[in-house]
């Protein structure tokens, strides 16, 4: 009946892709085609930066998150530094060794994930992936307002528009992960080797010129005093604090995961690479950790949770215009000098590397989103990799919900700080106790002296890890719960349960139109099949419907029209009859002018006359060259079949006419020699040697 449209989704596809594809290869770069996969794979140099960003650089804020926690008990409390750092170095070793073995035994990509999963169960796997996903959306929260804050000491426009300027942040993150994992990768190396080396000189001259040249450094907060909020803590008060303070620092290990989950994007032999990337992570980031908070001890830097009141110069309060800077940057003042180049340098490099540490879960994220997709516990399309081969909607999704956090926590470092770590303790801990189970499987059968020496080595690495880990995670509840972490809790409740729903819906829909060994009477051959074309006016485009109608050979073929305009309708027989159409034309009177509902009720009519009956409508549409084009033509033909596909037994086809205005966009397909739509890759290489239609009638 009437046409003039193609069907929704169509619709919008071409729209969508019309408007979007020269600023998206501007912004994004060329489509790749799926078999250049393995040129995006990282070589090690690159996949440190790429996956250990954010452990590399959370160095930045967790020596201040330790004594910002210490300072609780005054300027007394910051000798127990040292030995809090002493236990995240252990904690570090012993993680790191055991995401060793994760990835020698579990190379698939799945990581901790894959491990629960497989040794634990579907519930201790999907309650790993909840921890995760939720973890990643807070490394990116956390690291882009760290970094903003970083950046708003120097520019005040930054800090003036704190959650603007984290959006933005997120937004340029996106974009450039958007155009591939290798091409952002080679990007973030530079800073991220920048920030290390810078870290590394200070901390090198710094002992120099303590140790060897005897000098004194001070901090520009060395001069001030704390006022201590519980003075002379001791007993079980201590010991919660100094628990506190260990768990804060704790923050120095989140997104050591990152890199079993990207194995897959390692180059060969991938799990030895992804192995000595994690070494080479953990020794650089314990190095700097230590480092760090040693020449806080040394150049006496003061911080506090509270530092307009509870920072004192002379005895008097810094007042609310005191801005207080992070440890790393009171260090690098007191080494290098305040204003001197490698201040600068650091203090640039510091800013930028917290930036790019949020690109830890860029690839976290959406390489874990894949793998539960495929397991049917997220949407299908987060599956699927976009144009570049990154996975485009994974990262999407992941950018929408950083942004929201930060949008409702302001930006705020210190606040989501808070709601940091639960999530990836709780994915260490089942990840180990998983690790443990494997290895005890294995066993079982392994009857080599030499596996099963390793096998018992590896076993025992994990089991410890698993232990220590499982103590830090009770410690991080209970010192952290009241502060936020309870917010982080029920993120994975919500991933938990929205997911779990998600798997039994597709297990329901497979269940639902899985082929039966019988042949139940939804399968048996209609009895016949009646066929209806949709008229509107006798032009190419109904002749063209009616000529491929026949073409069919159905049953009982009929045309069908509204009428609404009772001259138009009188038009249209008489030209009908004219032109001798051995089809019978069929007119509906509609008196409120609908054209939906009269077209819906008689195809319904038709199946009730006969139950067994199929009816099939077929509906001619224009094919266009320009997206306005889809604005001008009447919408109908959408609502018609909006309708049809949810009425039983009634199969709907439409028939395209191109018009001379379709020629267009043939041409500007021809001129990029490859089609650019939306799934172009995922359906691999196009045939441009394809005739395409002639358009006659």
């Amino acid at each position: 009946m009437v046409v003039g449209h193609c069907p929704f989704r169509t619709l919008t596809i071409l729209c969508v892709s019309k408007l979007t594809d020269v600023p998206k290869r501007i912004l994004i770069g060329r489509a790749l085609r799926s078999d250049r996969l393995g040129e995006t794979l990282l070589p090690k140099r690159i996949a440190l930066p790429v996956f250990a960003s954010d452990p590399l650089s959370s160095v930045a804020y967790a020596p201040g998150e330790v004594l910002l926690v210490l300072s609780v008990a005054g300027v007394s409390a910051y000798h127990f530094s040292p030995w809090i750092a002493a236990a995240v170095v252990v904690l570090m070793f012993t993680v790191v060794a055991s995401y060793r073995q994760n990835v020698h035994a579990y190379p698939s990509g799945g990581g901790d994930y894959e491990v629960a999963n497989t040794n634990l169960g579907p519930k201790a796997g999907l309650t790993v992936a909840s921890a995760l996903l939720v973890d990643y959306v807070l490394t990116v929260a956390v690291s882009i307002s760290s970094g903003v804050e970083n950046l708003g000491s120097a520019v005040d426009f930054v800090i003036e528009h704190k959650v603007l300027s984290a959006i933005a942040m997120i937004l340029l993150l996106t974009l450039m992960n958007l155009r591939g994992v290798k091409e952002s990768g080679k990007l973030f190396a530079i800073p991220t080797y920048v920030f290390v080396a810078g870290v590394f000189l200070m901390i090198a001259w710094g002992a120099w010129k303590g140790i060897v040249l005897g000098d004194t450094m001070k901090a520009p907060t060395a001069d001030l005093e704390i006022k201590a909020e519980h003075q002379g803590l001791a007993g079980f008060a201590l010991v919660f604090l100094l628990l506190r303070a260990f768990s804060s620092g704790c923050a120095a290990l989140t997104g050591v995961e990152a890199i079993s989950n990207g194995v897959p994007a390692f180059r060969k032999p991938k799990s030895r690479n992804a192995a000595t990337t994690l070494a080479l992570m953990g020794a650089l980031a314990v190095t700097m950790f230590c480092g760090i908070i040693g020449l806080a001890m040394a150049t006496d830097v003061r911080m506090a949770e509270k530092p307009a009141t509870d920072l004192l110069r002379g005895g008097v309060p810094v007042g609310d215009d005191y801005v207080q800077n992070p440890v790393i940057s009171q260090v690098a003042e007191a080494v290098f000098g305040p204003g001197s180049f490698f201040f600068v340098l650091l203090a640039a490099a510091t800013a930028l590397v917290l930036f790019l540490a949020a690109n830890t879960a860029y690839n976290g994220f959406p390489l874990l989103g894949s793998i539960l997709a495929q397991d049917r516990y997220l949407p299908r399309q987060l599956h699927t990799r976009g144009d570049r081969l990154a996975f485009s909607n994974g990262i999407v999704l992941l950018a929408g919900a950083a942004a929201l956090l930060v949008w409702v926590y302001d930006a705020d470092s210190t606040k989501l700080i808070q709601l940091y770590i639960v999530g990836v303790f709780v994915s260490f801990t089942l990840s180990q106790i998983g690790m443990v189970r494997h290895w005890n499987r294995h066993l079982k059968t392994e009857r080599d002296p030499a596996a099963r020496r390793r096998m018992f080595r590896s076993r025992a690495i994990n089991a410890f890890g698993a232990t220590f880990t499982g103590l830090v995670l009770v410690v991080v509840l209970a010192t952290k719960f009241t502060h936020g972490a309870w917010v982080a809790l029920l993120g994975m409740v919500i991933f938990y349960g929205t997911m779990t729903a998600i798997r039994r819906h597709y297990d329901k829909v497979a269940e639902e139109i899985a082929a039966a060994e019988e042949r139940p009477d939804e399968y048996v051959r209609p009895s016949r099949v009646r066929s209806v074309v949709l008229v509107s006016k006798l032009h190419k485009p109904t002749l063209r419907a009616l000529a491929y109608a026949k073409l069919l050979h159905a049953n009982q073929l009929e045309a069908l029209t509204v009428s609404v305009d009772p001259a138009e309708t009188k038009a249209l027989k008489a030209e009908w009859e004219r032109r001798g159409i051995d089809v019978p034309l069929k007119i509906l009177d509609s008196p409120y002018r609908e054209v939906t509902r009269p077209v819906i009720e008689y195809v319904k009519g038709l199946r009730s006359e006969n139950p067994r009956d199929a009816v099939s409508v077929y509906i001619p549409e224009y094919v266009v060259g320009h997206w306005y084009e889809h604005l001008l033509h009447n919408q109908s033909a959408l609502r018609l079949k909006g309708r049809l596909l949810f009425t039983p037994g009634v199969m709907v086809t439409s028939v395209p006419y191109q018009l001379a205005s379709s020629e267009a966009a043939k041409k500007r397909a021809r001129k990029r020699q490859e089609w650019n739509a939306p799934g172009a890759v995922r359906r691999g290489p196009v045939d441009t040697r394809r005739k395409e239609p002639s358009g006659k009638a």
